[in-house]
């Protein structure tokens, strides 16, 4: 439970990873609005709050600041003022651009941490799976998931050394007391080359995908195997190794649970609805890397 505050220090909140849109402010709404109420429960007075939304620095920040709704009060207005204010936002707002996998923040600065489906994407590809003098080298595909233990087991140490990295910078940013909530795509399975729903997103029709791309003779096999797609979904194990390992944190809940886009749910039998969906959710997730590696070439 997250320690509150004299009304004399501001409550910080930080959304990582996952800075565009209106899913973020809502998040964002959602956990101010609960610490309010866990003040006003306490009989402690408000103090005043800040969010701060970070992203990459290629992140579209001014979308995300055009939605914003208007602070409730001028500058040296009362937080009560703000609350009374309805379709104003209650809370300071910034962005900060940069890898989650580093500083971004003073010391003991922030009291929440707050980031969903964004830690399963890894720093960089792990160079040995494109080399092919490797062992680990991911000839013919473009995911890990099916591939050899070798390949998985280097995307495997990729994610230890990068949520160490991410623990580490957040152990010296959070103020004693504070909390994160982390959700990132995982699986059930204790194998890394069964990658569960990333498995899907990424290691069936994304891949048949590339393939029909070689076979009709639009890029090269070699142009198919040097792009790696850099997710790597952890199991429960492997995320509590990292954690314990680091050993600034405690786990207070740590579960799998399955999700799926509505329309796909809703709509089993469509193939041509299904179809769509699932081209549209990997063309949002990895269109950007995709151009960057073909180039304009096929557009």
């Amino acid at each position: 439970m997250v320690q509150l505050n004299s009304p004399d220090v501001p409550f910080r909140v930080v959304d990582l990873g996952w800075s565009s849109g209106n899913n973020t402010l809502y998040i964002i709404d959602v956990i101010i609005k609960h610490m309010i109420k866990r003040y006003e429960s306490s009989g402690l007075e408000l103090p005043e709050f800040s969010a701060f939304f970070s992203d990459l620095p290629g992140n579209d920040f001014n979308t995300l600041f055009q939605l914003l709704p208007p602070l409730a009060v001028n500058y040296g207005g009362s937080m009560e003022e703000c609350l009374s204010t309805s379709g104003h936002r209650n809370y300071f707002a910034a962005g900060v651009p940069g890898s989650f996998y580093r500083r971004l923040f003073p010391t003991r600065s922030i009291d929440v941490f707050h980031s969903v489906f964004s830690l399963h994407w890894l720093s960089q590809v792990p160079e040995s799976v494109v080399d092919k003098r490797s062992g680990a080298y991911n000839k013919k595909r473009v995911f890990i998931h099916g591939a050899s233990e070798s390949t998985a087991n280097a995307y495997k140490h990729q994610f230890q050394t990068d949520l160490a990295g991410f623990l580490r910078a957040r152990s010296q940013e959070m103020k004693r007391g504070g909390s994160m909530f982390l959700v990132c795509l995982g699986r059930t399975s204790e194998d890394p080359t069964d990658q569960g729903g990333a498995g899907l997103l990424f290691g069936t029709h994304y891949q048949d995908a590339w393939d029909d791309l070689v076979q009709e003779g639009l890029i090269t096999s070699e142009k198919r195997d040097n792009f790696n797609i850099p997710v790597y979904a952890p199991s429960l194990q492997d995320f509590r190794n990292v954690v314990e390992a680091h050993g600034s944190f405690a786990i207070n809940k740590l579960e799998v649970f399955k999700g799926g886009s509505p329309l796909v749910v809703d709509c089993p039998d469509n193939a041509t609805e299904v179809g769509r969906a699932f081209a549209n959710t990997c063309r949002s997730v990895s269109g950007v890397l995709a151009d960057a590696h073909i180039g304009d070439q096929l557009n």
